[in-house]
C-alpha cells in the first residue's frame, strides 16, 4: 500500500509519500489536487491507495482503496 498525505508543515502544506515530503510550499488546495492527483495513478497502476488530508484545525481525515480497512 501506498500512502499520501497532505499536512501543515513548518507553516506550509507539504504531500508527503510514504511518510516522506515531496512537495512544499503551495496552497492546500493545490497540495489535496497533486495528492489526489498521484493516488489516481497509483490506484491505475494496480496499487492500493491510503490518501490522509489534514484539515484546517489538525484533524486527519483518510481516505482508502482495496485491500482491507
Amino acid at each position: 500500500m501506498v500512502q499520501f498525505a497532505v499536512t501543515l508543515k513548518d507553516a506550509e502544506w507539504t504531500v508527503f509519500r510514504d511518510g516522506a515530503p515531496i512537495h512544499s510550499g503551495t496552497s492546500r488546495s493545490a497540495a489535496i489536487e497533486m495528492a489526489e492527483t498521484l493516488a489516481f495513478k497509483a490506484e491505475a497502476a494496480g496499487e492500493d491507495v491510503e490518501l490522509v488530508v489534514q484539515d484546517y484545525i489538525g484533524e486527519l481525515k483518510g481516505r482508502r482503496s482495496g485491500g482491507p480497512p
